[in-house]
Order: C-alpha cells, then structure tokens, then sequence
C-alpha cells in the first residue's frame, strides 16, 4: 500500500517542455509504465545490484534496510526505486517532500503514524526545512523523536518511541543536503543517465505496456534523443505515437520516430529549439560567452529559472556550454552542431595574460 501525503508540484515554466526532466502535465500515465521489482529494472547496474544485496541482507536478518538516500538528475527512477524497495521488502510505502513538511510537528506525526517496518519516501529532502531536519536526526539514529508540550517556563520535553521504519530520501542537489543528515544515511546510491542501449530497453518495454507497435529501429530513434532520461523517452514515445497513427500504419519505425521528432524540433543530439537558441543566442550576440544567466534567460524570452534547470544541465554534461566565473560560454562543440566556423580556443579560458592581471588586482 502507497500512502501519499503530497501533492506533486510542477513548475509552470516547465509545462511545455518535452526535454523537462521534472514531471510536466500528461506524465500521470507515467506511474503504470514503472516496474515493480529490481528485475525488472532496467539500467542502473551498479546501484541495482548493490540495493539487492542490502534487500536479501536485511531480510535473512529480518530487519528493516539502512535508510537510502538516493541522488541524480530528476527522471532517472528515484521515486520508482523507493516504490521497489517497499515491494521488496514486504512493507508500506509512505510518499511526501521536503517542502510539505513544514514544521516539526508535521514530521512528528508522520514518523509517529508509521507501522513496523514502514518505509518513509521523502522526496526532494534538501528542500526540508532546518529545523524539521533536526527531528530526523534521533528518528534515523535511535528511533526516537522529542516532542516539545506546553510553552514557556512551563512546557515539557518527552521522548517517544518509534517503530522500525526505513528512510528513503531523495534529491537532485546531494550538495545542498547538511553533513549531519548525509551521514545518517547507511546506503548512498547516485543513479547516472542512461545509454541509448539502456534506454532503447525502456522505451520497446513502455511501448508494450502501452500497446503501441514498435520497431528496435524506432525504439533507438527515440531513446538515442530522450538526454538519458527515461521519463523524457516515455514523454516522446507518446508523441512519436500519435505521428505513427496519423502520418502512418500505427507502427512505429525509424523513419516515424525521425519524421515525429523533427517536427517536434528534437534534433539527433537531443536537443530542442529552446537549446539552440540558447547556443546561437551566446554565440552569435556575445561572441561565444562569457555571459550572464540573466542576460541569456533575457535574450531568447525565457524564465531564468528554465534556463539554469531545463537547459543547462544536459548542455553542459554533453560538452555545449560552459561556466566560468565571469559567465556562460559556447564551446566548439556547440559551433560545430550549430554549423559555426570554430575557435583556436574556448571563449572564456584564462590565457597567462588574463591570470597576471587578475594577480596583480590581488596586491
């Protein structure tokens, strides 16, 4: 059983982007496409098969698993791994976020609710308040939480005792999460994008869920453009499939997906038009970079919250753009995708020149 106490949010600035790796309006059905067990799984090799050996180890023991923490881009299967550990384990799965917990009481009556065996699911854990934070501390260590009664001179401390539950937090910025919290945790996985292989997987085993025919050619076309994201190569292979039924015979093949994502204006590399305005934007306006966050978001029109969220992760991570300290710049790799003469170097790169000057402001 799968008990909520949430309501999913969703950024307004994201809501028509295909390549959003956060939850965007039409991903509901996304919940019947997860599997349901560690076998089932596709892809995260490494992280699966560490987790199932914690599983088999905890349950020969007949205790609960170490509290998981799991980290990495948005989309990758977080909430689905903590819906599996449950399964695995035998127990309920109780789902909220870091910001629906408010205040300590909130976090208080959720550890005091949980069953024997219970696993919590905090998504999104570095965005809990600090001073909810602190009650996880004693729950997570000795499984006890102190409950503040009365107020002033008069009020009292108690201790309460809580059952054995397993905590699994996840997050997309482990770096914001507090050195106490992290080092509560016993198992730590970081989940990695996919490869198209893995990928490709996913997509031909959404597509048979779905009742969609698909060939291995179009299931690559697809998986090959998703960023190594499996939510965004579900996303996509609902839109190539309505481009099959109308353009097509309904079955999905390489020339359907290609034919789908170029109207969709997703090129082979992944990536969107918003992406490439963004390129062209620092290229051809500011001569390759460095430039500022606000400048870009201001230059093509777009939220700078989208730019640095949607945007910039995956065009960094593929070798399209790059941060200084004094910018964002456009590499060669941009120009070449883009068609652009090149540079001898990348814009933005301290030549010996920049350094002494920058020492000699230092005296």
């Amino acid at each position: 059983m799968s008990i909520d106490f949430s309501s999913p949010s969703r950024p307004p600035e994201e809501s028509n982007q295909l390549v959003s790796p956060s939850l965007v309006s039409g991903d509901e059905t996304e919940a019947g496409l997860r599997p349901h067990s560690l076998e089932d799984f596709i892809g995260q090799e490494k992280a699966r098969k560490n987790l199932q050996v914690f599983i088999e180890g905890a349950r020969m023991r007949g205790e609960p698993l170490d509290h998981v923490l799991l980290h990495g881009p948005p989309g990758l299967g977080k909430t689905t791994l903590a819906q599996i550990i449950a399964s695995e384990m035998g127990s309920n799965l109780r789902k909220t976020s870091g910001p629906a917990i408010e205040k300590p009481k909130d976090l208080a009556a959720l550890l005091t609710a949980l069953e024997e065996n219970d696993v919590l699911f905090i998504d999104e854990i570095h965005r809990m308040n600090r001073q909810v934070e602190e009650i996880l501390y004693p729950a997570m260590e000795d499984r006890q939480i102190d409950i503040i009664i009365g107020q002033g001179p008069g009020a009292t401390s108690i201790t309460l005792d809580l059952k054995k539950f397993t905590l699994v937090g996840a997050t997309t910025r482990s770096g914001q999460l507090s050195s106490p919290l992290r080092d509560r945790f016993g198992i730590d996985l970081k989940l990695e994008l996919y490869t198209p292989q893995e990928l490709s997987k996913i997509v031909t085993r959404s597509a048979g869920i779905l009742g969609i025919p698909i060939e291995p050619e179009g299931a690559y076309e697809i998986a090959a453009r998703s960023r190594g994201t499996p939510r965004i190569a579900n996303r996509m292979l609902r839109r190539v499939r309505d481009f099959a039924m109308v353009y097509g015979d309904g079955v999905i093949d390489r020339k359907q997906a290609d034919r789908a994502l170029q109207a969709l204006e997703i090129d082979k590399d992944g990536l969107d038009s918003m992406d490439r305005r963004l390129l062209e934007s620092i290229i051809l306006n500011y001569n390759g970079g460095p430039v500022g966050l606000e400048t870009i978001a201001a230059t093509i029109n777009e939220e700078a919250v989208t730019v640095e969220d949607v945007c910039e992760p995956y065009l960094m991570q593929q070798g399209y753009l790059t941060r200084t300290s004094r910018g964002r710049c456009a590499t060669n790799k941009a120009r070449a995708h883009l068609g652009l003469p090149l540079l001898d170097s990348t814009p933005g790169e301290s030549t010996l020149f920049d350094l002494a000057q920058e020492s000699e402001t230092l005296f």
